[in-house]
């Protein structure tokens, strides 16, 4: 549609989320259909886009959601996998509209690609992010890392702070880029909003979230910052990994040197 394809700051943002999706399955974070990408693109939404009918019927969610009402989101689809959205995020995902009172969505464009079956869950985090962290959170990226996958099978890494602390201290890039640490969500049905709802609780605290064995949840105001702050915690792991491969538990950073990286980068303590 015209409307779509002419909006220069849409289309760059679709652009930068189809270059995400490529570098999860360039990563090999992103196996069949695996992962899943929501943006908030209100922003970007012209009076053109909003006049578009609808591509789909009305489809309402269980629990309303009445401060995103009127908004838009771009979503993969269901079934679809990363590596051809990086191709076409079109035939692979869809810009849907929720409804004036916020208790259902409709698709508007490009085609009528169903969403991730997981929309319900994203919606719901979406709906949190905006009342109770930040309006700037626009971001849920979801994602299967090996390395970080493979922790969350040992029971130590699942304990408070334990994953988090023993990746900041491969790196002190980790400790920076990811300033409040990972939430861990003991094993959920993938797609329940069990789930859902155990995520959003980590996200009181946390940017980004480990699934027990399943993957890892990042949210946040950018889809690339989100993406790269996953990838330094997968450097971590792999460091991680690497050291135990080649001698036993690593020593990492004491938490003197830890600490030593709150003041000149204002992290939190």
């Amino acid at each position: 549609m015209k409307q779509i394809t002419s909006n220069a700051p849409l289309m760059k943002e679709i652009d930068r989320i189809r270059e995400v999706a490529g570098y999860l399955w360039e990563k090999g974070w992103a196996e069949r259909n695996g992962g899943n990408i929501s943006v908030n693109i209100t922003e970007f939404i012209t009076d053109e886009i909003m006049a578009l009918p609808a591509l789909s019927g009305t489809i309402a969610f269980d629990t309303p959601h009445k401060n995103l009402a009127g908004h838009y989101f771009y979503i993969t689809g269901t079934g679809k996998r990363m590596r051809y959205v990086a191709q076409d995020a079109f035939e692979n995902g869809s810009i849907i509209r929720l409804t004036s009172d916020g208790a259902a969505y409709e698709i508007v464009a490009e085609k009528p690609i169903a969403p991730t079956s997981e929309l319900p869950s994203h919606i719901a985090m979406h709906s949190y992010m905006r009342s109770n962290r930040n309006p700037n959170n626009k971001v849920v990226l979801h994602t299967h890392p090996t390395e970080i996958i493979g922790m969350s099978h040992h029971k130590k890494f699942l304990q408070p702070n334990v994953m988090a602390r023993t990746l900041w201290a491969m790196i002190p890039e980790s400790r920076i880029i990811v300033p409040r640490g990972i939430g861990i969500v003991g094993y959920e049905i993938p797609g329940t909003m069990d789930l859902a709802n155990a995520t959003i609780k980590q996200l009181e605290k946390h940017d980004m979230v480990v699934w027990e064995k399943h993957g890892i949840l990042c949210v946040g105001d950018d889809i690339i910052e989100a993406f790269d702050a996953i990838d330094t915690m997968v450097k971590s792991a792999q460091i991680y990994i690497a050291a135990v491969q080649t001698g036993g538990e690593p020593e990492g950073m004491t938490d003197e040197q830890l600490d030593g990286l709150i003041e000149p980068f204002n992290l939190p303590e």
